[in-house]
C-alpha cells in the first residue's frame, strides 16, 4: 500500500489555496501533513484514507516505505517530470520527509482527525465540509479505476461538500496521458458547475491544472 506524504506547501500550490474555509476534507489523504497543519490554523480538518485502518506500527512502516517508492515512479519516467517548482530531487525528498514526520506525529496526537474510509463511499453527512480536496487518486489512476468508478467517486465528493471540490491532477500517473472521457464525465454531473483551472504547481509534465466543482 502506497501512503504518500505530501506537504502543506505542495497542497497550497496544487490546489491554489489562498485562504482556508472553516472545514476541509482531504480524501484520500495518505501520509500528507496538510490536515495537521490546517488544524493548527484553526480549520476543522479531516483526512480520510483506507490506510488508516492499519495499526499504528503498520501505518508508520507503510509511510516510511512509501518515501523511496514514489521516487521510483519518477525514475521510471524521467522525461515526464520537471523540477522548477521543487528546484531539485533533494528538495522534493525533504518536503516529503518532513510531511511524513508531521503526519505521523498528528495521527498519534489527534487520531480523531484521521478516518479510515475511501471512495466511492464516505461516512460523512451531506454538505459536511466547505471544501473537499482530492490529490493524486481520481484520474491519476484511471488505468486501474474505470469511468463508472470515477463518476461514483465524484458524486460522493460532491455530496459531502457544501461549496467546492478540488481535484488534482487531471492526467494519469507515469507518462501523464490525458483522460479521454473526462469531458463527457463532467457533462454528466448535475447541480454543479465545473472549471478546469491552472495552478502554480507542476511536477509531472503537463499536470498543472485542477478540476474545480462548485455547487450551483
Amino acid at each position: 500500500m502506497l501512503v504518500t506524504s505530501r506537504s502543506y506547501a505542495e497542497y497550497e500550490a496544487m490546489f491554489d489555496l489562498k485562504e482556508l474555509p472553516d472545514s476541509i476534507l482531504d480524501c484520500c489523504a495518505g501520509g500528507a501533513s496538510f490536515t495537521a497543519e490546517a488544524a493548527e490554523r484553526g480549520v476543522d480538518a479531516i483526512a480520510a484514507d483506507p490506510a488508516y485502518e492499519l495499526e499504528t506500527p503498520e501505518l508508520v512502516d507503510s509511510v516510511r516505505r512509501s518515501l523511496p517508492a514514489t521516487s521510483g515512479i519518477v525514475d521510471e519516467h524521467q522525461g515526464s517530470f520537471v523540477w522548477h517548482w521543487y528546484g531539485s530531487p533533494e528538495r522534493k525528498d525533504q518536503y516529503r520527509i518532513e510531511a511524513a514526520d508531521r503526519f505521523l506525529q498528528d495521527v498519534m496526537a489527534a487520531p480523531e482527525r484521521y478516518v479510515a474510509a475511501g471512495l466511492p463511499e464516505l461516512p460523512f453527512g451531506d454538505r459536511r465540509f466547505e471544501l473537499v480536496l482530492c490529490s493524486h487518486l481520481l484520474f491519476t489512476w484511471s488505468d486501474k479505476y474505470d469511468r463508472e468508478w470515477h463518476e461514483a467517486a465524484l458524486r460522493e465528493l460532491i455530496r459531502v461538500s457544501n461549496s467546492e471540490v478540488r481535484i488534482f491532477p487531471l492526467v494519469q500517473q507515469g507518462a501523464g496521458d490525458p483522460i479521454p472521457w473526462l469531458p463527457d464525465l463532467l457533462a454528466s454531473l448535475e447541480g454543479v458547475t465545473t472549471e478546469i483551472r491552472k495552478v502554480p504547481y507542476e511536477f509531472q509534465l503537463g499536470a498543472n491544472e485542477m478540476l474545480v466543482i462548485t455547487r450551483s
